[in-house]
Protein backbone atom coordinates (compact mmCIF):
# COMPACT_ATOMS: atom_id res chain seq x y z
CA UNK A 1 0.00 0.00 0.00
CA UNK A 2 1.37 3.41 -0.94
CA UNK A 3 1.96 5.94 1.78
CA UNK A 4 -0.82 8.52 2.11
CA UNK A 5 -0.01 12.11 1.24
CA UNK A 6 -0.34 14.22 4.37
CA UNK A 7 -0.88 17.91 5.06
CA UNK A 8 -0.17 19.38 8.49
CA UNK A 9 -2.47 21.97 10.08
CA UNK A 10 -1.03 23.49 13.26
CA UNK A 11 -2.37 25.61 16.12
CA UNK A 12 -0.41 28.47 17.64
CA UNK A 13 0.63 26.60 20.81
CA UNK A 14 4.27 25.79 21.57
CA UNK A 15 3.50 22.07 21.82
CA UNK A 16 1.93 22.10 18.37
CA UNK A 17 4.87 24.01 16.90
CA UNK A 18 7.33 21.45 18.30
CA UNK A 19 5.26 18.56 16.98
CA UNK A 20 5.09 20.23 13.57
CA UNK A 21 8.89 20.47 13.44
CA UNK A 22 9.19 16.75 14.16
CA UNK A 23 6.62 15.82 11.52
CA UNK A 24 8.16 18.01 8.83
CA UNK A 25 11.59 16.54 9.56
CA UNK A 26 10.40 12.95 9.32
CA UNK A 27 7.61 12.92 6.73
CA UNK A 28 6.92 14.42 3.32
CA UNK A 29 4.00 16.85 3.33
CA UNK A 30 1.84 18.50 0.68
CA UNK A 31 -0.74 21.27 0.56
CA UNK A 32 -4.20 20.39 1.96
CA UNK A 33 -5.70 20.35 -1.55
CA UNK A 34 -3.25 17.60 -2.64
CA UNK A 35 -3.37 15.55 0.58
CA UNK A 36 -5.08 12.23 1.25
CA UNK A 37 -5.43 13.06 4.94
CA UNK A 38 -5.06 16.21 7.05
CA UNK A 39 -3.03 16.00 10.26
CA UNK A 40 -4.35 18.50 12.83
CA UNK A 41 -1.91 19.46 15.59
CA UNK A 42 -3.66 21.17 18.50
CA UNK A 43 -6.74 20.74 20.64
CA UNK A 44 -10.45 20.40 20.00
CA UNK A 45 -10.69 24.05 18.93
CA UNK A 46 -8.09 23.51 16.23
CA UNK A 47 -9.92 20.37 15.09
CA UNK A 48 -13.17 22.32 14.70
CA UNK A 49 -11.44 25.11 12.80
CA UNK A 50 -9.78 22.56 10.51
CA UNK A 51 -13.07 20.82 9.79
CA UNK A 52 -14.74 24.14 9.02
CA UNK A 53 -11.90 25.55 6.90
CA UNK A 54 -11.45 22.44 4.75
CA UNK A 55 -15.03 21.19 4.78
CA UNK A 56 -15.36 21.48 1.01
CA UNK A 57 -12.29 19.31 0.33
CA UNK A 58 -13.89 16.16 1.74
CA UNK A 59 -10.57 15.00 3.28
CA UNK A 60 -10.39 12.89 6.45
CA UNK A 61 -8.74 14.53 9.47
CA UNK A 62 -6.45 12.76 11.95
CA UNK A 63 -5.87 14.86 15.06
CA UNK A 64 -2.85 14.74 17.38
CA UNK A 65 -3.56 16.26 20.78
CA UNK A 66 -1.35 19.22 21.62
CA UNK A 67 -4.04 20.85 23.76
CA UNK A 68 -5.75 20.04 27.04
CA UNK A 69 -8.95 18.01 26.70
CA UNK A 70 -8.46 16.71 23.16
CA UNK A 71 -11.80 14.88 23.00
CA UNK A 72 -11.66 14.86 19.19
CA UNK A 73 -7.93 14.09 19.04
CA UNK A 74 -5.57 11.12 19.22
CA UNK A 75 -2.55 10.88 21.51
CA UNK A 76 0.44 12.97 20.50
CA UNK A 77 3.15 10.71 19.11
CA UNK A 78 5.04 11.36 15.88
CA UNK A 79 6.44 7.81 15.63
CA UNK A 80 4.95 5.38 13.13
CA UNK A 81 2.51 7.87 11.66
CA UNK A 82 1.93 5.99 8.40
CA UNK A 83 1.20 2.78 10.32
CA UNK A 84 -1.26 4.58 12.57
CA UNK A 85 -3.03 6.09 9.57
CA UNK A 86 -3.30 2.67 7.95
CA UNK A 87 -4.93 1.24 11.08
CA UNK A 88 -7.09 4.27 11.88
CA UNK A 89 -10.85 3.85 12.15
CA UNK A 90 -13.10 6.39 10.41
CA UNK A 91 -15.96 8.18 12.15
CA UNK A 92 -18.43 10.19 10.09
CA UNK A 93 -20.20 13.21 11.54
CA UNK A 94 -22.90 15.39 10.00
CA UNK A 95 -22.89 19.16 10.64
CA UNK A 96 -25.96 21.31 11.20
CA UNK A 97 -27.02 24.05 8.82
CA UNK A 98 -28.29 27.27 10.38
CA UNK A 99 -30.31 29.91 8.53
CA UNK A 100 -30.97 33.07 10.53
CA UNK A 101 -32.97 36.21 9.73
CA UNK A 102 -31.86 39.38 11.49
CA UNK A 103 -33.83 42.44 12.58
CA UNK A 104 -32.80 44.19 9.36
CA UNK A 105 -34.18 41.35 7.26
CA UNK A 106 -30.76 39.99 6.28
CA UNK A 107 -30.39 36.23 5.98
CA UNK A 108 -27.20 34.60 7.30
CA UNK A 109 -26.19 30.96 6.94
CA UNK A 110 -23.52 28.96 8.76
CA UNK A 111 -22.52 25.37 9.53
CA UNK A 112 -22.11 23.92 13.02
CA UNK A 113 -20.26 20.74 13.90
CA UNK A 114 -20.95 20.98 17.64
CA UNK A 115 -24.09 23.05 18.12
CA UNK A 116 -26.21 26.05 17.22
CA UNK A 117 -27.03 28.07 20.33
CA UNK A 118 -29.37 31.01 20.86
CA UNK A 119 -28.35 33.34 23.68
CA UNK A 120 -29.86 36.46 25.24
CA UNK A 121 -27.90 39.63 24.51
CA UNK A 122 -28.96 41.73 27.51
CA UNK A 123 -29.82 41.38 31.19
CA UNK A 124 -33.38 40.39 30.29
CA UNK A 125 -34.35 36.80 29.60
CA UNK A 126 -35.12 35.70 26.08
CA UNK A 127 -38.57 34.58 25.01
CA UNK A 128 -38.51 32.01 22.22
CA UNK A 129 -41.19 30.02 20.41
CA UNK A 130 -40.06 26.54 19.32
CA UNK A 131 -41.38 24.61 16.33
CA UNK A 132 -40.33 21.11 15.29
CA UNK A 133 -41.36 19.87 11.85
CA UNK A 134 -43.90 22.71 11.50
CA UNK A 135 -45.56 21.94 14.85
CA UNK A 136 -45.33 24.44 17.71
CA UNK A 137 -43.93 22.42 20.61
CA UNK A 138 -43.36 25.31 23.01
CA UNK A 139 -45.40 28.46 22.61
CA UNK A 140 -43.00 30.42 24.80
CA UNK A 141 -39.71 29.41 26.43
CA UNK A 142 -38.40 32.04 28.85
CA UNK A 143 -34.71 31.39 29.25
CA UNK A 144 -31.11 32.49 28.90
CA UNK A 145 -31.04 30.50 25.66
CA UNK A 146 -31.54 27.22 23.88
CA UNK A 147 -29.37 25.04 21.65
CA UNK A 148 -29.43 22.20 19.15
CA UNK A 149 -26.43 19.85 19.39
CA UNK A 150 -25.09 17.06 17.21
CA UNK A 151 -23.95 13.78 18.78
CA UNK A 152 -20.32 14.87 18.32
CA UNK A 153 -21.13 18.14 20.08
CA UNK A 154 -23.33 16.65 22.78
CA UNK A 155 -20.36 16.37 25.17
CA UNK A 156 -19.46 20.05 24.78
CA UNK A 157 -21.69 23.07 25.59
CA UNK A 158 -24.76 20.82 25.50
CA UNK A 159 -23.40 18.72 28.38
CA UNK A 160 -22.56 21.86 30.39
CA UNK A 161 -26.20 22.92 29.97
CA UNK A 162 -27.33 19.52 31.38
CA UNK A 163 -28.23 18.19 27.95
CA UNK A 164 -28.05 14.47 27.12
CA UNK A 165 -24.97 12.74 25.75
CA UNK A 166 -25.96 11.25 22.40
CA UNK A 167 -24.61 8.07 20.77
CA UNK A 168 -22.73 8.92 17.60
CA UNK A 169 -24.77 6.61 15.38
CA UNK A 170 -28.07 7.14 17.19
CA UNK A 171 -29.58 9.29 14.44
CA UNK A 172 -30.70 11.94 16.94
CA UNK A 173 -30.09 15.57 17.95
CA UNK A 174 -30.30 17.25 21.35
CA UNK A 175 -32.62 20.23 21.89
CA UNK A 176 -31.49 21.68 25.22
CA UNK A 177 -32.60 24.69 27.21
CA UNK A 178 -30.07 27.06 28.79
CA UNK A 179 -31.25 28.21 32.24
CA UNK A 180 -34.96 27.86 31.53
CA UNK A 181 -37.27 29.98 33.73
CA UNK A 182 -40.61 29.01 32.22
CA UNK A 183 -41.56 26.21 31.79
CA UNK A 184 -39.41 25.83 34.91
CA UNK A 185 -38.75 22.11 34.65
CA UNK A 186 -38.37 21.87 30.87
CA UNK A 187 -34.88 20.56 30.15
CA UNK A 188 -35.19 19.86 26.44
CA UNK A 189 -35.87 17.01 24.05
CA UNK A 190 -34.15 14.38 21.92
CA UNK A 191 -35.15 14.66 18.27
CA UNK A 192 -34.58 12.61 15.15
CA UNK A 193 -31.73 13.94 13.04
CA UNK A 194 -34.25 14.54 10.23
CA UNK A 195 -36.06 17.13 12.35
CA UNK A 196 -36.45 20.73 11.21
CA UNK A 197 -36.16 22.99 14.27
CA UNK A 198 -37.34 26.60 14.10
CA UNK A 199 -36.96 29.34 16.70
CA UNK A 200 -39.00 32.55 16.63
CA UNK A 201 -37.77 35.33 18.91
CA UNK A 202 -40.64 36.93 20.82
CA UNK A 203 -40.60 40.54 22.04
CA UNK A 204 -37.29 40.83 20.20
CA UNK A 205 -36.76 44.63 20.34
CA UNK A 206 -36.86 44.44 24.14
CA UNK A 207 -35.24 41.00 24.47
CA UNK A 208 -32.61 40.67 21.70
CA UNK A 209 -31.06 37.28 20.98
CA UNK A 210 -27.93 36.19 19.11
CA UNK A 211 -27.45 32.89 17.27
CA UNK A 212 -24.07 31.13 17.32
CA UNK A 213 -23.11 28.27 15.00
CA UNK A 214 -19.76 27.08 16.40
CA UNK A 215 -17.56 30.10 15.56
CA UNK A 216 -20.12 32.20 13.67
CA UNK A 217 -22.27 34.62 15.66
CA UNK A 218 -25.26 36.47 14.21
CA UNK A 219 -26.55 39.29 16.41
CA UNK A 220 -30.16 40.39 16.90
CA UNK A 221 -31.89 37.50 15.15
CA UNK A 222 -35.63 37.28 14.69
CA UNK A 223 -35.91 33.76 13.30
CA UNK A 224 -33.55 30.77 13.17
CA UNK A 225 -33.95 27.53 11.21
CA UNK A 226 -31.78 24.47 11.92
CA UNK A 227 -31.48 21.19 10.04
CA UNK A 228 -28.83 18.52 9.69
CA UNK A 229 -26.97 19.22 6.45
CA UNK A 230 -27.74 16.28 4.12
CA UNK A 231 -25.06 17.29 1.62
CA UNK A 232 -22.06 17.22 3.95
CA UNK A 233 -20.31 14.42 5.79
CA UNK A 234 -17.08 14.99 7.69
CA UNK A 235 -14.67 12.15 8.43
CA UNK A 236 -12.37 11.92 11.44
CA UNK A 237 -9.79 9.16 11.82
CA UNK A 238 -9.00 7.67 15.22
CA UNK A 239 -6.54 5.17 16.61
CA UNK A 240 -8.48 1.98 17.46
CA UNK A 241 -7.97 2.57 21.20
CA UNK A 242 -9.18 6.18 20.93
CA UNK A 243 -12.41 5.58 19.03
CA UNK A 244 -14.79 8.52 19.38
CA UNK A 245 -17.86 6.34 19.83
CA UNK A 246 -16.25 4.59 22.79
CA UNK A 247 -15.25 7.94 24.30
CA UNK A 248 -18.83 9.16 24.13
CA UNK A 249 -20.05 6.01 25.90
CA UNK A 250 -17.37 6.39 28.60
CA UNK A 251 -18.32 10.02 29.15
CA UNK A 252 -21.73 8.90 30.44
CA UNK A 253 -20.14 6.95 33.30
CA UNK A 254 -17.69 9.56 34.54
CA UNK A 255 -18.21 10.76 38.15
Amino acid sequence: MSKPRIAVITSTSENAAEAEKELLARYDTVAPEQADVLIALGGDGLMLRTLHRYMNLGKPVFGLNCGSVGFLMNRLDTDGLYERLEQAQPVTIKPLRMSARTASGEWREASAINEVSLLRETRQTAKIRIKVDDVVRLEELTCDGVLVATPAGSTAYNLSADGPILPLRGGVLALTSIVAFRPRRWRGAVLLNTAHVEFEILDSPKRPVSAVADFTEVRDVRYVSIREDPDRALTLWFDPEHNLEERIVKEQFLP
